[in-house]
């Protein structure tokens, strides 16, 4: 069954976009999009907003993001002019052993649960940080949305429904690896099952947390009653993370790579993040007429996703923690490069092999943006990775531990080799565009591998076939799974093709006999936020995808 019919704009769009003069927000959840609302009437910045409504996130949409968590922000400033990133991701333990990592491993890599996977959550500094540079009101009046709905509770929706249930199934069958699943059970499933769609949900422990950082500060967590409650739940299980590993954690100011695609300057964040293979791919994209191939094309698509392959093998070999491994990355996002990688393809069959550069899979992630009436926009993804994350919560606190560890490598050499105190690879990433020197679109495609996968989609839709921020969003799209990746994990190259059920018949039978193999919708196609500058306005997308709502006023 298809979509319903609109009376102008794309058939397959689900509305139009929201429009205002002084502000905007665009969240995965309504309650986070209001309390970034309110923050802004109140006469908070963009930072304020994001703050407040990653706060409420953490509470209503605890499957993909919380304080447990790491932090990414890229975010227009507008009084230096400028695109200004922040990497609020947190390092392995310095206790923890690479011997002893291994000794953990399952068929060579990291677990995707329990504490061996845990790494210092640096979403709480990252607010903290941006807070102390951009915001306008009292750091603890962020924090009154997220305590109010926590206490009092609200309905839960559709996807978190769903979501809790996959994690209560992964956390509680035999064999998972966590060292205790009590905590989760007492916070998410009370009485023995997890709230479904619609029933009312309360978390007391994570508005008690709360209280205690707007009145403590951020680095409450990191150094107060919070670290300290923090480490005796890690000794008493068995893990590896102390105050000292979470005293000794500060975000880090970092500065924006970006590159040209017809006219539009695509900003990302340089490693440990994966931001930079946004641009790769499409600086690959940019070497062919994707317009003239046509929206929805299987020539558009698979020229994409052979873009795609290319670039990820770059991502599987240099994407690691700057300060233990130097990346290319000028020679990554030249044009130059792009043009010797954009050769490799041809229009009438699949590239069967792929080298990276030689130089001398699915995670759970929150998008949110928000913009206020100085032209300030902030573009923000926040995540505990795989899930809700490592199974491990806290004693009392409300809140998972993100299971980031697992994305280390565990082969000698390897740039993303694990050690102790060190940055794993990232998988979450916000996206920035300027146009003419001027911020043109926040915007992000959550979803592990799927994020520059989806942003280049977004950018390609806008910007190649001319679509609205609304129909940019809701089109459908492509995922392809397979290749290499950062971990060392070696995966089928041809790998699987996705491809959303409103991907026209006559495209999927023409990308089949190219000789592309076809699986079937997962869910596995991220989820899209957007706000848009025009002159003295914005516009604020969300999707069907997620249970969001963008509003704008």
């Amino acid at each position: 069954m298809g979509p319903g019919d609109r009376i102008d704009g794309a058939t397959f769009a689900s509305r139009s976009a929201a429009w205002g003069l002084h502000g905007a927000a665009a969240t995965a959840h309504p309650l986070a999009t209001l309390a970034a609302i309110e923050i802004l009437k109140a006469g908070g910045s963009a930072v304020d907003a994001a703050v407040a409504a990653n706060a409420v996130l953490g509470f209503a949409e605890p499957i993909a993001c919380g304080i447990g968590g790491d932090c990414f922000v890229m975010l227009w400033d507008p009084k230096q002019g400028k695109v200004v990133g922040l990497n609020g991701s947190g390092r392995s333990p310095r206790g923890l052993s690479l011997a002893t990592v291994r000794a953990r491993a399952k068929n060579g890599f990291i677990p995707s649960h329990g504490a061996i996977s845990v790494s210092v959550p640096g979403a709480v500094d990252a607010w903290w940080s941006l807070h102390q540079r951009y915001g306008k009101l009292p750091w603890k009046s962020l924090f009154e949305p997220a305590i109010r709905h926590a206490t009092e509770g609200a309905p839960i929706t559709q996807n978190v429904a769903y979501y809790l249930e996959r994690s209560f199934s992964a956390f509680t069958r035999p064999g998972s690896g966590i060292e205790e699943v009590e905590n989760f059970k007492a916070v998410w499933a009370p009485e023995g099952r997890v709230p479904v769609e619609g029933e009312v949900f309360r978390n007391p422990r994570l508005a008690a947390t709360y209280r205690r950082i707007a009145e403590g500060g951020g680095r409450e967590f990191y150094e107060g009653e919070t670290a300290r409650a923090i480490e005796a739940y890690f000794k008493r299980i068995g893990g590896w993370m102390t105050r000292a590993d979470l005293a000794a954690h500060r975000s880090e100011w970092v500065a924006p790579v970006s590159s040209s695609y017809r006219g539009v300057d695509v900003w990302a964040l340089p490693p440990n993040s994966q931001g930079i293979a946004t641009l790769q791919l499409l600086n690959i994209l940019e070497q062919f007429d994707v317009k003239a191939m046509g929206f929805q094309s299987a020539a558009a698509i698979h020229h994409a996703v052979e873009a795609k392959r290319l670039a990820f093998e770059d991502r599987a070999r240099h994407y690691a923690d700057p300060a233990f491994y130097k990346a290319p990355i000028e020679h990554l996002v030249s044009k130059a490069y792009a043009k010797e990688r954009a050769a490799l393809i041809r229009p009438d069959r699949i590239l069967r092999e792929i080298a990276p550069f030689q130089a001398p899979s699915r995670g759970d992630t929150t998008y949110f943006t928000t913009a206020d009436a100085d032209g300030m926009m902030v573009s923000i993804i926040q995540s505990n990775y795989r899930g809700m994350g490592s199974g491990l919560s806290p004693d009392d606190l409300g809140f998972m531990f993100q299971d980031r560890g697992e994305l280390f490598a565990l082969q000698d050499g390897h740039p993303n080799l694990y050690a102790p105190g060190k940055r794993p690879f990232q998988t979450i990433i916000p996206g920035f565009a300027t146009r003419e020197g001027k911020p043109w679109l926040s915007f992000g495609v959550m979803g592990g591998d799927m994020q520059p996968q989806g942003q280049a989609q977004i950018i390609s839709n806008m910007v190649d076939h001319g679509l609205s921020l609304q129909e940019a969003g809701d089109a459908p799209r492509w995922h392809h799974e397979g290749g290499s990746e950062p971990t060392g994990q070696k995966l089928d190259p041809l790998g699987l093709l996705r491809l959303e059920t409103g991907v026209p018949a006559r495209t999927k039978a023409a990308l089949a006999a190219l000789g592309w193999k076809l699986g079937e919708p997962d869910g596995g196609f991220g989820g899209y936020q957007a706000v848009e500058r025009w002159p003295g306005r914005y516009a604020a997308a969300s999707e069907m995808r997620k249970d969001g709502m963008a509003l704008a006023y």
